[in-house]
Order: C-alpha cells, then sequence, then structure tokens
C-alpha cells in the first residue's frame, strides 16, 4: 500500500470545511467515500472531490473494502461506540476530539486498537502544527530558564441551543468543545502532568458547562486557564520562566482565528517574534496518520496521550463539584 483511500463518516460542517479538503490535499492520502443520507450536503463535498462515493449509512461505508482508513466526525457522545466499530470493520480510524467524555471511556478503544492492531487516533491537530513544537523546544532549550507559570485562555461565543456543541445529550459544554486544547497544549508543550487541579469555578446553562475558570498545580510550575463559549473570541498560551516568557498568539485556529506567532521575551530590549503564516495543521496531521499506518513511524499524540487530557479535564469537573 502506498498511500491511505479515506472515508468520512458524517457530512458535518466542520468536515466538509476543514478535515474532507486536508485529507483531498494531504500526500499519501485520497479521499475516497463520504456517508451520509443527505444528497445535498454530499454535494458540498463533491465541489472538491468529484469522484466520491457516498454511503447511505456509516455501516456501508465501514463495509466499503476500497476504504483503508476513517475520519469521524460525529457527535461527542457517539465517538467511542463508531471508533470501535470503525476498527472492528477492519479500519484504521481518526476521531475528532473529545474521543471520550470521561478518561475511562478510552479504555475500550485502546483494547480495541491492540486487539485488531490497526491505527487509532485522536484528531488533536494543533500538535502537528510547527507553532506547537517550536515551544516545545524553546522551553527544553532553556529559552524561558524555568518555567513558573502557564496560562491559557481560549473563548468563543455560541448561545444557539440548536448547536450540539450547547446539548448536554450530545456531550457538548466549553471544557468538552475547548477544554481539550487548554489542556492538551499545556501537557504536550512542558511534557509535565497535572498533580492537582486547586480551583475550578465553571458556570453551566442548559445542561452545559459554558465557562470554566481553573487553576492547577504541575508541580514545577503553576497553571490558569479560563475556556469559555460565552466570551467573545480570544485565544492565546502564555509561559513564563525566570528568564523568559514566550507568547503563542494564535495556538488553536491558526489561519483561520488569526496568524500563527510566537513572541520570545528573554529582556526588555530583547523581543522575537516567529510566524507561521502559510500552515495548514489539518494537512500535517493526516500526512502524519498516513506515514504512521504507512511506515510505523512515530505519532505525537498517541490514544494514551489523549486520555491524559481527559483525565485533566476529569480532575476540573471534580474540582468544580467539590
Amino acid at each position: 500500500m502506498t498511500h491511505l483511500r479515506w472515508g468520512v463518516l458524517g457530512a458535518s460542517n466542520f468536515a466538509r470545511q476543514h478535515m474532507a479538503p486536508a485529507i483531498h490535499a494531504a500526500r499519501g492520502a485520497e479521499f475516497s467515500a463520504l456517508a451520509t443520507s443527505s444528497a445535498a450536503k454530499a454535494e458540498g463535498f463533491r465541489d472538491f472531490a468529484p469522484g466520491l462515493r457516498v454511503h447511505d449509512s456509516y455501516e456501508a461505508l465501514l463495509a466499503d473494502v476500497q476504504v483503508d482508513a476513517v475520519y469521524i466526525p460525529l457527535p461527542n457522545h457517539l465517538h467511542v461506540a463508531w471508533t470501535i466499530k470503525a476498527l472492528e470493520a477492519g479500519k484504521h480510524v481518526l476521531c475528532e476530539k473529545p474521543l471520550g467524555l470521561k478518561a475511562a471511556d478510552f479504555e475500550p478503544v485502546i483494547a480495541a486498537r491492540d486487539r485488531t492492531g490497526l491505527f487509532c487516533a485522536e484528531a488533536f491537530m494543533i500538535t502537528h502544527h510547527p507553532q506547537m513544537r517550536r515551544a516545545r523546544d524553546l522551553l527544553k532549550e532553556g529559552a524561558l530558564g524555568n518555567l513558573r507559570h502557564v496560562n491559557v485562555t481560549f473563548s468563543y461565543y455560541n448561545d444557539d441551543l440548536g448547536n450540539i456543541r450547547n446539548q448536554p445529550d450530545a456531550g457538548g459544554g466549553a471544557l468538552p468543545d475547548i477544554g481539550v486544547y487548554a489542556c492538551g497544549a499545556a501537557r504536550f508543550i512542558t511534557g509535565a502532568e497535572p498533580r492537582e487541579i486547586s480551583y475550578a469555578g465553571i458556570e453551566f446553562q442548559h445542561g452545559v458547562d459554558t465557562t470554566a475558570r481553573i487553576a492547577g498545580d504541575f508541580g514545577d510550575f503553576t497553571y490558569g486557564a479560563i475556556v469559555s463559549t460565552r466570551m467573545a473570541p480570544r485565544q492565546e498560551i502564555v509561559l513564563h520562566g525566570d528568564k523568559g516568557i514566550l507568547r503563542l498568539s494564535c495556538p488553536f485556529n491558526a489561519g483561520v482565528f488569526n496568524q500563527a506567532e510566537l513572541h520570545l521575551e528573554t529582556s526588555a530590549s530583547s523581543i522575537t517574534v516567529e510566524r507561521f503564516p502559510a500552515v495548514n495543521h489539518y494537512v500535517l496531521q493526516v500526512e502524519a496518520f498516513g506515514r504512521s499506518v504507512l511506515e510505523g513511524a512515530e505519532y505525537p499524540c498517541s490514544l494514551e496521550f489523549s486520555q491524559g487530557t481527559q483525565r485533566m479535564i476529569d480532575m476540573i469537573y471534580a474540582a468544580g463539584r467539590a
């Protein structure tokens, strides 16, 4: 096999706007099949992939012998079940985040991955962006000295109760939707795990969390974050050491929210700016997935890593209840 033939399980707007075009554009990948019962939705995908095969059910796509890998953009509460079904159907799986709604949800998925010998990962695309990797490298190289504090902000405004992100039965909420980034980015850049969530002020509306203010302890450094789906759009990561400060101006929606930039300040008169204007981390994610399947290359975001992020979110919910 020289490339992966991909199927997409569901015609979500996100899949149409971002991930399906990324599969279509990625080296070593072919966007070959889509599962949707809506002919109108299928046309949006055929605009850039005219030879696309369209199946009218998820089961039919999983039975397609011309599909090697499946991307799953379904509502959060369906991720575990369909990931396992796809693995058992002999497909490699890239599932949209969050794969599980609690850390224990990852266990049957990991077991299915190991049992089938297939590749499976959560679609945490920021780990493939050079901005995020450069931040990790700068920290390892000692550019900040000793890291003392990490602060993360991620917010946007969405009060549409018809949107699945605001529906409790679909696994909605700010923490499942964007808390994954606030927690996972800190863990990825620092390589550290939280020892304690000392404070979590969580606001709920209509059964889902809409804003969380978080304070935590990673041992060598402290952590603070705000994630919200009821605040004006903002995203930023600040890593504060005893010798320098590193700011990531657009760490999560690079190229959409703004241009991805790193600002390294090591003194009042020394500020270095690195920009990443033309990087598509969705394409990089698909290409990295393909290299792992076809060549056995190391993948930066294993299921175990993603489970660790969900474990941190579980800690935040527990601190909020306390």
